[in-house]
C-alpha cells in the first residue's frame, strides 16, 4: 500500500501510544511483537483509530488486526480508499 495521509496519521497514532520510532512501522510490523504492545494498547489503538477517522471498528474487526498492514488495510475499507 502506498504511503498517504492515511499512512502517515496511522503510524502517528501507533507511535505517540507506543512510544515507538515511527521510522521503525512497517506494514509487516507486527502489533504486539514488534512494537511492544499488549492487548489493552491494542484497544487503546484502534479507539484512537476510531476518534481520530471518524469511523466504527466492531470487535470481529478488530481481532483481525495483528499488524500495522492489517490496521491500515482496514482503515482504508472503512473510509472507502481501498
Amino acid at each position: 500500500m502506498p504511503e498517504n495521509l492515511h499512512t502517515d496519521r496511522l503510524k502517528t497514532i501507533f507511535s505517540e501510544h507506543l512510544a515507538y520510532d515511527k521510522s521503525l512501522i512497517s506494514e509487516d510490523s507486527a502489533i504486539i511483537g514488534d512494537m511492544g504492545a499488549d492487548s489493552l494498547d491494542c484497544v487503546e489503538i484502534l479507539m484512537s483509530v476510531e476518534c481520530e477517522f471518524n469511523i466504527t471498528i466492531t470487535d470481529d474487526e478488530a481481532e483481525t488486526v495483528k499488524t500495522f498492514g492489517a490496521a491500515l488495510k482496514l482503515l482504508g475499507t472503512k473510509t472507502g480508499e481501498v
